[in-house]
């Protein structure tokens, strides 16, 4: 997020700034906060990316803001099947929190606020406990793998692989690759689907941009949007599969696919 467009972008309307902690990488956190104070937000980051990762000073995630959203989908660093958490440094906040996920309730029969069920169950902690006893393997396997997409990329046209910040702490989660189609020759969709061909189920992440689906599209304030960044990055990104199942050698493999489909799709089809 770009902090000079944040300023641009508030009104007498806005209430708060939601950053992003994108692949685990961390916000500028000291300017957005600048602002937010500047112009009395609350500052509220996604953090679903971002367990275990830190800024470049060693802060990790989670201590910003007025709250950080944890994510345990599968997907995830940290895995509970489902669900999340909220992490706030604010106390009269997380009592509010407590209250909420267990019907508002505020003692044995009172409540004190409208609340949801969203207790965690004994399963999903069982599951996210395990999760984070295994979380240096995980780490150490995620590491090992971006290592080897990095030398099975490095001389494929037109790819470029998101690094990450050797000063501070990352969860390495996720392999993602920017396919710059005027150099490689090919779309990146054109690489996802011989990559498809093959049961390699790589994914065009955060495509097609929000504002491209329902019920934005259809409604009258943001039909015309236009967003030309959202949809480059959209267009380009592609996420490759990771994790503690897959092999050095498979990752060769699909390193020499997206090369194989280059090649396939920059053949000139016979007249």
């Amino acid at each position: 997020m770009d902090p000079g467009q944040v300023v641009e972008l508030i009104t007498p309307d806005t209430v708060a700034i939601l950053g992003v902690h994108l692949w685990g990488q961390p916000c500028y956190v000291e300017e957005l906060q600048s602002i937010a104070s500047e112009h009395g937000l609350h500052l509220i980051y996604d953090a679903a990316h971002a367990f275990l990762c830190s800024t470049a000073k060693g802060e990790f995630l989670g201590n910003f803001g007025l709250a950080e959203i944890l994510s345990f989908h599968a997907t995830k660093f940290i895995n509970t099947f489902e669900g999340g958490a909220i992490v706030t440094n604010n106390d009269p906040l997380a009592s509010k929190l407590r209250s909420i996920r267990n019907f508002g309730f505020a003692g044995l029969d009172a409540t004190d606020c409208l609340g949801i069920n969203a207790k965690m169950s004994e399963v999903s902690a069982a599951m996210g406990i395990t999760s984070i006893e295994s979380r240096s393997d995980f780490v150490d396997a995620n590491k090992r793998n971006h290592q080897a997409y990095k030398l099975g990329l490095c001389e494929v046209a037109g790819t470029r692989l998101l690094g990450y910040d050797a000063q501070g702490s990352n969860n390495y989660q996720y392999i993602v690759v920017e396919i710059d189609s005027g150099i490689a020759g090919v779309t990146r969709d054109q690489i996802v689907e011989v990559l498809y061909w093959e049961n390699i189920f790589a994914r065009r992440y955060f495509y097609p941009g929000c504002h491209r689906l329902e019920p934005y599209k259809s409604n009258s304030l943001y039909r015309d949007i236009k967003l030309p960044c959202t949809d480059a990055l959209g267009d380009s990104i592609l996420l490759l599969p990771t994790g503690t199942s897959i092999a050095e050698a498979d990752i060769l493999c699909i390193c020499n696919l997206m090369r194989l489909a280059m090649d396939y799709f920059s053949v000139e089809a016979p007249e």
